[in-house]
């Protein structure tokens, strides 16, 4: 329901747990034990979690992340410290540490990397970081 959001969420540095296929009790008991807000596009659901449930309203992506910054008082961002894929935090690797694992020119041309300590995948500063920073600059400040 709110996948793209939880990437972008990740993509700010805040710990984002989202389950594509997952019941209501699941995520209830989930966002209870483990103190987190439950974001949700289901206005039942969000009125079941009481206060750890917040209701996304919008459908535009931007006006989400203002929504969701606004209501839970989220500290400061930490711009891609996060795996977009699974949440995991990210850790500086150099070029050694991750040759045969990515493209031959990325690992000539890039001189640090980033992997995730959960799935492990790795990650680079390519040309689609600066369109990142663009989209997200309004939630940094």
């Amino acid at each position: 329901m709110l996948g793209k959001l939880a990437r972008w969420l990740r993509a700010l540095g805040y710990d984002t747990l989202y389950f594509r296929d997952a019941s209501d009790s699941r995520l209830l008991g989930i966002a209870l034990r483990e103190g987190r807000h439950l974001l949700t596009r289901d206005a039942a659901l969000a009125s079941r979690a009481g206060p750890s449930g917040l209701l996304i309203r919008s459908e535009d992506l931007d006006t989400q992340l203002g929504e969701v910054r606004d209501a839970c008082r989220l500290g400061p961002p930490a711009l891609l410290s996060r795996c977009l894929e699974c949440n995991g935090m990210l850790t500086t690797r150099g070029p050694a540490d991750v040759e045969g694992r990515v493209p031959a020119y990325v690992l000539a041309t890039q001189a640090r990397f980033w992997e995730c300590d959960g799935c492990r995948r790795v990650f680079w500063s390519g040309t689609h970081v600066s369109g990142i920073r663009r989209r997200l600059h309004p939630f940094l400040e």
